[in-house]
């Protein structure tokens, strides 16, 4: 096996030979890559070496950027003031980088009126085209009508 590390004769030797050289400093092997031809050991304290890998992989989590998901509620009658309305608080959201998810949501019979629904996320998306592009077309979903909108990257 292929043997590296701090403080250790780099170079190829035995697997023996690699733990008794990892006793002596009171150290670990470590099998850093099986598949390699001959395999990597490395010798390291291997509490540390967990410690560092989990600290990476925090950093690495962190630094991903997180989506957030912003809704607006409709009724299927909805009218132009209130569409209006959630459509300028759409806008902000969009500009902020936000996702916007849009739902019409039926109370009892209302169900019966799934064309207004549908015409009016339909509407709302093609209101915000120059902000957004629709991710998924109106849907139906129980007593929802969703309709997911992201925003357009900057120009």
């Amino acid at each position: 096996m292929r043997l590296v590390g701090e403080n250790v004769e780099q170079g190829v030797c035995r697997k023996t030979e690699a733990l008794d050289k990892a006793k002596e400093l009171g150290l670990d092997l470590v099998e850093i890559s099986p598949k390699a031809d001959p395999p990597v050991c490395k010798i390291v304290d291997y509490s540390k070496f967990k410690y560092d890998h989990k600290k990476k992989q925090k950093d690495i989590k962190a630094k991903a950027q997180k989506t957030v998901v912003k809704e607006i509620r409709f009724g299927p009658n909805t009218e132009e003031h209130d569409f209006n309305f959630k459509l300028k608080h759409a806008i902000g959201f969009l500009e902020d980088g936000s996702k916007v998810k849009a739902y019409v949501h039926f109370k009892g019979r209302s169900i019966v009126f799934k064309e207004r629904g549908e015409i009016l996320l339909l509407k709302f998306a093609q209101a915000l085209d120059e902000y957004a592009k629709v991710e998924q077309l109106p849907k139906l979903e129980g007593k929802r009508m969703f309709l997911f909108l992201s925003p357009k990257g900057k120009k």
